[in-house]
């Protein structure tokens, strides 16, 4: 009975060094359209069909799903053992096209789980959140719709899962806000809007637990330092001015020197961020704490030549299938306990 005893507590006690010395990756990803090919009549899809502007056949849909599970499938391998444990994700169609992604050459061992929701927009694109089971327990999700304007369009829902991160309890957050097509200034307003929705939320966490482990990521059609992320957020650059219920956004020293995601008439931006509560970088608070960030940009997937020399290598180029990836490069944080 006590070799037993001794075995049982041996056996706790190699778990619990093994999952003090685990670097957990987090990622966001931009997957650029990533639609099926059946033309859905309810949502404005038709330019990603076989017939449609782009001629999205199913030779071009599985190209895109093995080009998407090539960066991946890479995403922080070269810092952790597992790669990604979550992987936030947007500009799908639908869960089904993830569900495909997910069971890939490259993706499938993982084993990784799907969450999302339909949402109202009229592109049909939703966010959604990919994750690893054996790292990540969902213990429940729901979808947040931000309320527009009247006369606006829909815009896409926030996905909020909640769930074990290891043995942290982690709200995470998954965003894509409005575009800024018709410009910056005149669209500013809908991404603070958007911004609000989650920021309710975090706020009502945060009242109740000033150290709330809180992931809040997304594409969000703005740089680090505009107000819908230094206002309406309240994110801040600079880890010793995050406040108890505060948000950190390590990517402002990466806007600082140029770094960035997507690039738009040769100015780099960087809409595409993983910020963090003030749980995640308290020395006295346990479990899981923020160590780095990288945008994950490899050679493979920056194009080569032409007019977009430089950028990230997009799936299409002027409605032309361009064999590429997506138009935003991925970021990830890493998490020690």
């Amino acid at each position: 009975m006590r070799f037993i005893l001794l075995t049982i507590l041996s056996l706790i006690t190699i778990t619990t060094f093994s999952q003090a010395k685990k670097t957990i990756a987090v990622g966001f990803y931009n997957l650029e359209n990533f639609y099926d090919t059946i033309n859905d009549p309810f949502t404005d899809d038709d330019e990603f069909t076989p017939d449609g502007a782009n001629a999205y056949t199913p030779a071009v849909f599985w190209e895109k799903v093995e080009k998407l599970s090539s960066v991946i499938s890479q995403m922080a391998m070269d810092k952790t053992d597992d790669g990604l444990a979550i992987l936030g994700v947007a500009e799908i169609e639908n869960g089904d096209v993830l569900r495909t992604l997910c069971k890939s050459a490259k993706l499938k061992s993982r084993n990784w789980k799907v969450v999302q929701f339909d949402g109202p927009d009229g592109r049909g694109v939703d966010c959604a959140l990919l994750y690893n089971p054996a790292l990540f327990k969902v213990l429940q999700a729901s979808s947040l719709t931000v309320e527009v304007e009247e006369g606006d369009r829909p815009t896409r829902d926030v996905l909020y899962v909640t769930g074990k991160l290891l043995n942290d309890t982690v709200h995470v957050f998954v965003n894509h806000w409005p575009s800024r097509r018709g410009g910056e200034a005149a669209t500013r307003a809908k991404r603070g809007l958007a911004a609000s929705v989650s920021k309710k939320v975090i706020d009502s966490l945060v009242q109740k637990n000033p150290n709330a482990k809180i992931i809040n990521m997304g594409d969000l059609n703005d740089d680090p330092i505009n107000k819908s992320v230094t206002e309406v957020l309240g994110a801040k650059g600079n880890e010793k001015e995050v406040k108890p219920g505060g948000l950190y956004n390590p990517w402002v020293s990466f806007y600082k020197r140029g770094l960035g995601t997507m690039a738009y008439q040769d100015t780099w931006g960087l809409f595409d961020q993983i910020i963090i509560s003030y749980g995640f970088i308290n020395d006295k608070s346990a479990g899981l704490h923020f160590i780095e960030n990288e945008v994950f940009n490899r050679s493979f997937m920056i194009e080569k030549f032409g007019q977009y020399k430089g950028y990230p290598k997009r799936s299409y180029s002027n409605g032309v299938w361009n064999g590429g990836y997506s138009d935003h490069f991925p970021t990830i944080i890493y998490l020690k306990m």
